[in-house]
């Protein structure tokens, strides 16, 4: 069964909110199981959210995850954009 890494980025988002969005989007991924070796950074300029899965090829399953984990965990309004920057077909680790 192939699986496959989903890179995606949000660029717009206040940069006082950032970093603890960050951390609270990982958070809220922990009950989503779904998605496997999740990670979102903070660079300063945009948030970065990577995930592994078997179902999500074109990348629009965890992209509508993710927009509403930052609706939740950003609690100030803001104009992002949101764009799949990568998929790439992965070997699960056994």
């Amino acid at each position: 069964m192939a699986w496959y890494r989903i890179v995606m980025e949000c660029s717009g988002v206040p940069p006082d909110a950032g970093a603890t969005g960050a951390n609270d989007i990982m958070e809220a991924f922990t009950r989503r199981p779904w998605h496997q070796n999740v990670r979102c950074t903070w660079d300063g300029v945009r948030l970065t959210l990577t995930a592994e899965n078997d179902f999500d090829r074109k990348g629009l399953a965890l992209m509508d995850e993710f927009s509403d984990e930052m609706s939740a965990c950003i609690s100030r309004g803001f104009n992002g954009d949101l764009r799949i920057v990568s998929i790439t077909e992965v070997t699960p680790k056994a």
